[in-house]
């Protein structure tokens, strides 16, 4: 890893005495990039890890995972690097490159496309850079798996939602086809519900995946639902809490919005405060500060040398590609109503924001 990170240091060296030799001669100031600016500053041996988001622009990246993760690499000595391929996978392909070149020791990607992305995995694992799948499956065991347990995720949704409607018309509104945890959390629904559906207590009236989670894409997916079945529907199953918005705003446009129970996950601020309002029934939350520092500090001791057998607390995983992953699989808390406390101690969102427009007695939370 020495010499690899020691020629991609001289590299960016001589192309900063390029830059500089080409100013004017009246000594203009040359600037360099932040990722210049990481690249050359850091020394040689140091270990660096280097994190490619599939869509920073997300909120939650940013304000729970990234925090954390930093923190985790920073206390074990690393250093963090960072790409965004702005929901591209061509993008993140180019992206993984492009940390390898400024030296990365270590490599956590959440794939945008976990197929697509699978060859610059193995490129990186042939260089000796291990790589950690971040929450959504890459199926290569020579990656470390580090996610919550979607399948519980599901199971999860599906029970709040089941609790209150036994039988009826459902609508599972899934999320991107191009990432595992849809079908993860699908099957785990589908385990819950299996028996109501073959009594033929529930009825599945309609099922869309959602591009690339897009509440407005999951807003139109239930919009054409309701369309095609005069909104004769009882409940909603949606994967996380984006498409779990689009669907409650459809439901509104039909004055179903309260009346329809909704599922999701992810503890957003939004869905935590719709929950509140009576507008979704569920919000499985991941806590991804956990998340965050987990991947951290498995990155670290993978860029040291650590064995990916001896990284602590995994599990092995069998994919649905047949593939023993070895994994770190963290555990989700469902929240409803009777339990929204719990996410006010643990400092993930204010009673402000949580209880914005409730009517003060109408959730003990709230007042």
């Amino acid at each position: 890893m020495f010499n690899r990170k020691l020629v991609a240091v001289l590299a960016i060296l001589a192309l900063v005495l390029v830059v500089a030799a080409c100013g004017d001669d009246e000594g203009e100031e040359v600037t360099t990039t932040a990722a210049e600016e990481t690249t050359t500053t850091a020394a040689a041996d140091e270990l660096i890890v280097g994190v490619s988001w599939n869509n920073y622009n997300e909120e939650r990246w940013a304000m729970w995972d990234e925090p954390d993760m930093i923190d985790a690499i920073e206390a074990g000595g690393g250093t963090y690097i960072s790409t965004d391929a702005g929901s591209s996978a061509e993008q993140q392909i180019a992206d993984v490159e492009q940390l390898i070149a400024q030296g990365a020791d270590a490599l956590i990607i959440l794939a945008q496309d976990g197929t697509a992305i699978k060859p610059a995995v193995a490129s990186a694992l042939e260089q000796g850079i291990p790589v950690i799948a971040y929450d959504r499956l890459i199926e290569d065991p020579g990656a470390l798996y580090i996610t919550f347990d979607n399948v519980e995720v599901g199971r999860m949704q599906a029970r709040a939602i089941f609790a209150l409607v036994p039988e009826g018309n459902y609508v599972f509104i899934k999320g991107n086809s191009a990432d595992a945890n849809a079908d993860f959390l699908r099957g785990g629904q589908q385990e819950i519900l299996q028996e109501a559906i073959d009594s033929g207590a529930i009825v599945n009236v309609g099922e869309m995946y959602t591009d690339n989670w897009d509440p407005a894409v999951a807003q139109t997916n239930m919009e054409q639902i309701l369309t095609q079945n005069n909104n004769e529907v009882d409940a909603v199953v949606a994967s996380n809490d984006g498409t779990a918005g689009g669907v409650v705003t459809a439901l509104a446009a039909q004055g179903l919005a309260g009346i329809v129970p909704v599922s999701g996950q992810d503890g957003d601020a939004a869905a935590l405060n719709r929950i509140a309002l009576g507008t979704q029934t569920v919000s499985v939350w991941k806590d991804a500060r956990e998340l965050g520092r987990a991947a951290g500090e498995a990155a670290v001791l993978l860029a040291g040398g650590t064995a990916l057998a001896d990284i602590p607390n995994t599990v092995i995983f069998d994919s649905p590609g047949g593939n023993q992953m070895v994994s770190i699989l963290l555990t989700p808390v469902p929240i409803t109503q009777d339990n929204l406390q719990l996410v006010i101690d643990a400092g993930w969102i204010t009673v402000e924001t949580l209880c914005q427009g409730v009517a003060a007695g109408t959730v003990d939370v709230c007042g």
